[in-house]
């Protein structure tokens, strides 16, 4: 089993780590126990001002820490760099909303009266360890946007990093640690995917919430609900990207391959599969192919790359299938679809058109910059495509129109709908999907209870 950094641009192995073994997991496991006993009583502004500490360190680490996922992972370090400061902005928000998110529910008094109470109220009290099952696409961020409010809420952290992106794990314990984090606060296990069911099954670990394929999240609920342990998924996601003839047709085809290739198009919540109104079908999807062809495709250290390589070899092979099998369906190329030479892990932007039910990429999520293109005749054609997938994450819609607004608000099945706009992440606003792309929610006020044991406390009269 390898634990190693694996430069996705040369392929070059640069840094290879022992797993932890059993006395050492073990070790850890009562570590995160015992900590857990004394953190949950401490004061929010204690957990504040550590967590501000943390996102201070993070920011003048900002540089550091994105050359190293930059050099584990592949993204372009303009993006990293972003990434980095994404964190530290949820770190505040989460230092300083997260009192409030967690204040006391108290119902009124004559609402309880029938009960025999005097008055009730509602706590949120902390869990307990709770183990995270983290990707590499995000390497930081992903990590954050469960660690702030976990730690805010009083629980303590278990992290199973992906295994390419070790440093960057590491990273992670050791930011908590120099922020002041008593040492089990926040630990990371440099384990196998194969030794995460022996620790969830463990007593000690109270949750679990994994940010990942869809194998594995059906690996890791399939335990919990075996053990009875509450979970948060977030699997993978195809999100629709609709455009009506309403729309401003330049920014949404300039936004849309953004959209479609952030990160190496290696995002779940990346569009792409592009459904574009049959009107201003072809308006789009030129000014589109033109702006995927013009991306400049290179070294992730340089500044104006936009697409560095995917993150392994068996990722490009996986996207290649996907585009072989589609163009042997009759798919039409429109650009891209044939694996440069040379080092590194590349693949070109590509966009595919023809689209038929029968294609696995219909089916199945890209994940690397390859996007398809949909001609639908109306509104409900395009709905009809949009929800035509396992998968329901998120979803953009480009119309001028508020009724139509409305309408894609009601009817796309879909944890968001973002209006004239990509999808994003933010602290202050709700993130997860439904159908395959998995339950419950991270961020927002939403996210920071999903780990915390909701508290009826009633007082008689």
């Amino acid at each position: 089993m390898s634990i190693a950094t694996v430069n996705p641009a040369s392929g070059e192995t640069l840094k290879t780590y022992e797993a932890l073994g059993e006395e050492e997991t073990e070790r850890r496991l009562q570590l995160a126990q015992a900590t857990f006993r004394t953190y949950r009583t401490t004061a929010f502004a204690e957990r504040a001002r550590l967590m501000n500490k943390a996102a201070a360190l993070l920011d003048g680490d900002q540089e550091e820490i994105a050359r190293v996922m930059t050099t584990e992972m592949g993204k372009p370090v303009k993006q990293a760099r972003a990434e980095a400061a994404k964190c530290a902005k949820a770190m505040r928000w989460y230092a300083e909303h997260a009192e409030e998110l967690l204040a006391d529910e108290r119902p009124a008094d004559a609402d309880v009266k029938d009960s025999g109470a005097s008055h009730a109220l509602v706590r949120y009290r902390p869990l307990g360890p709770v183990l995270a099952v983290m990707p590499w696409n995000f390497p930081l961020w992903q990590v954050v946007r469960f660690a702030a409010p976990a730690l805010m809420a009083g629980n303590v952290g278990l992290l199973k990093h992906a295994s390419n992106v070790p440093q960057t794990a590491l990273y992670l314990e050791d930011l908590f640690h120099r922020a002041g984090f008593t040492e089990g606060c926040f630990q990371t296990l440099l384990i196998g995917s194969g030794a995460v069911d022996d620790i969830l099954r463990d007593e000690r670990v109270k949750a679990a919430t994994l940010t990942g394929s869809e194998p594995a999240g059906r690996a890791v609920a399939s335990t919990a609900g075996e053990m009875i342990k509450k979970t948060v998924l977030e699997l993978g996601g195809s999100d629709p990207f609709i455009v009506m003839p309403s729309a401003d047709v330049d920014r949404a085809a300039e936004v849309a391959v953004t959209a479609r290739v952030q990160n190496n198009g290696q995002s779940c919540i990346a569009a792409k599969r592009f459904i574009v109104h049959t009107d201003v079908y072809d308006a789009f999807a030129e000014r589109f192919v033109a702006g995927m062809r013009a991306l400049r495709v290179g070294d992730p250290m340089r500044e104006d790359t936009e697409v560095g390589p995917l993150s392994s070899e068996r990722g490009r092979a996986d996207l290649e299938e996907l585009v072989d099998d589609a163009r042997r369906g009759g798919a039409a190329v429109l650009c891209g679809g044939e694996r440069p030479g040379g080092p590194g892990w590349y693949y070109p932007p590509t966009v595919l058109a023809g689209i038929t039910r029968e294609m696995r990429i219909h089916r199945e999520e890209a994940f690397g910059p390859v996007a398809t293109l949909y001609r639908a005749t109306d509104l409900d054609e395009a709905v009809l495509i949009a929800n035509d997938s396992l998968f329901g994450l998120s979803s953009n819609v480009w119309t001028e129109d508020e009724t139509e607004v409305d309408r894609f608000v009601r009817d796309l099945e879909a944890g968001g709908v973002y209006v004239n706009g990509m999808t994003a992440s933010h602290p202050a606003l709700p993130f997860g999907g439904v159908k395959r792309s998995g339950y419950g929610r991270e961020l927002s006020g939403h996210g920071i209870r999903e780990f915390c044991n909701i508290t009826t406390v009633w007082h008689g009269a």
